[in-house]
């Protein structure tokens, strides 16, 4: 019998429809395990791992059995499920919920979240932060019922799912809103949404990940709290590995970044703005090393060039991840540096060859 992991992968990542039946129907097999422990649910655009593995770190910071579900990953499948801070046992908590999953004929998100809550409830944690997959209203993850809803930003991204306006994404985000919630809101505007889904209460805050916990204890928080969340932005010498999926993203990594002469390898999915993410990593550097990562859903290395071709001196299209990093190595030479980024998927694809690396993570996005 092939391992629980080679299950997993082998699942459709993206449902025909998208819906809330299936997965109620598997909670319920499973002894709906989601109402087993209060939840903060972390919905937005971009940023939500870090707040969702910010908030259990101050949670656990101050003695609380916590969970925290993030997605994608990049080091492995299990960084996605933890328990007090530590990777679940993956094949254990896929075992536990696979014969009801596949009964159902589950998504691999909906058998990851099903896992995620199992492995909370077997746990007994006080608390769990679940970061949403897409959107929110129909996502996997809105049966929660949560105590504090978490909206990090709202960015134009996945417009044929949400809607074509900020507005219309805010409004499927803000979907997970239980009548007397507090929400916790990263940009100001999106109060009267909050309001409107039956928030008792609203927060504004710069630092979403702490203004989450200090809404679920009911107190303000003091002093700062490290977490580990590889591919966020991480520094490799004077290289850097910055998943950033999104023009969003991209302008927010393009403002932290130390010098704007990087060769670029990039690898971006073909729902996304392509074009505008390439114009804006322009800014970073002159050359770019067009790649693919091994998503169904990436753009190929040639078609990603073509689009690029206007926004760089130079663009090559190296269709292997590995090969595109040392090609952008060799480009770069001594005194120069690469910046990986685009799909969080390119950043796993190389994962392994990086674990050879000393890492230096800032774990910001």
């Amino acid at each position: 019998m092939r391992s629980q992991l080679d299950w997993l992968e082998s699942l459709s990542p993206w449902p025909e429809e998208f819906g809330l039946g299936r997965m109620r129907a598997l909670l319920a097999e499973l002894g709906h395990p989601e109402r087993a422990f209060p939840a903060i649910h972390v919905v937005g655009t971009n940023g939500k791992s870090t707040v969702t593995r910010r908030s259990a770190a101050f949670l656990a910071r101050e003695g609380l059995g916590t969970g925290a579900y993030t997605s994608p990953h990049v080091a492995g499948w299990s960084e996605r499920i933890q328990v007090d801070g530590e990777d679940v046992d993956l094949e254990r908590a896929l075992g536990s919920v696979r014969n009801a999953s596949e009964r159902r004929d589950a998504t691999q998100f909906e058998v990851l979240t099903a896992a995620a809550l199992a492995e909370f409830a077997a746990a007994r944690v006080d608390v769990a932060v679940v970061e949403a997959g897409l959107g929110g209203r129909l996502d996997a993850t809105n049966v929660l019922g949560a105590r504090v809803v978490a909206l990090t930003n709202v960015a134009l991204d996945h417009t044929e799912v949400l809607g074509g306006t900020r507005e219309a994404i805010a409004a499927e985000k803000l979907a997970v809103v239980s009548p007397g919630a507090t929400v916790v809101l990263g940009e100001p505007e999106w109060q009267s949404l909050a309001r409107a889904g039956g928030a008792a209460q609203v927060v504004y805050a710069d630092d979403v990940g702490r203004a989450a916990a200090e809404a679920f204890l009911g107190r303000e928080l003091a002093g700062e709290v490290e977490i580990s969340l590889p591919g966020r932005f991480d520094a490799v010498g004077e290289d850097v590995f910055a998943g950033a999926h999104n023009p969003a993203g991209v302008e927010w990594l393009l403002g932290r970044l130390p010098r704007n002469d990087y060769v670029v390898v990039a690898s971006i999915l073909a729902d996304k703005d392509a074009e505008e993410m390439l114009r804006l990593l322009g800014r970073a550097g002159r050359w770019l090393v067009a790649t693919s990562s091994r998503s169904v859903r990436a753009l190929p290395a040639g078609e990603l060039a073509r689009v690029a071709l206007p926004f760089f001196e130079a663009v090559e299209a190296v269709p292997e991840p590995e090969r595109a990093l040392e090609r952008a190595r060799a480009l770069a030479g001594d005194d120069g540096a690469v910046l990986v980024t685009g799909s969080l998927y390119l950043l796993a694809d190389l994962n392994v060859l990086l674990q050879r690396i000393p890492w230096e993570s800032s774990a910001k996005g």
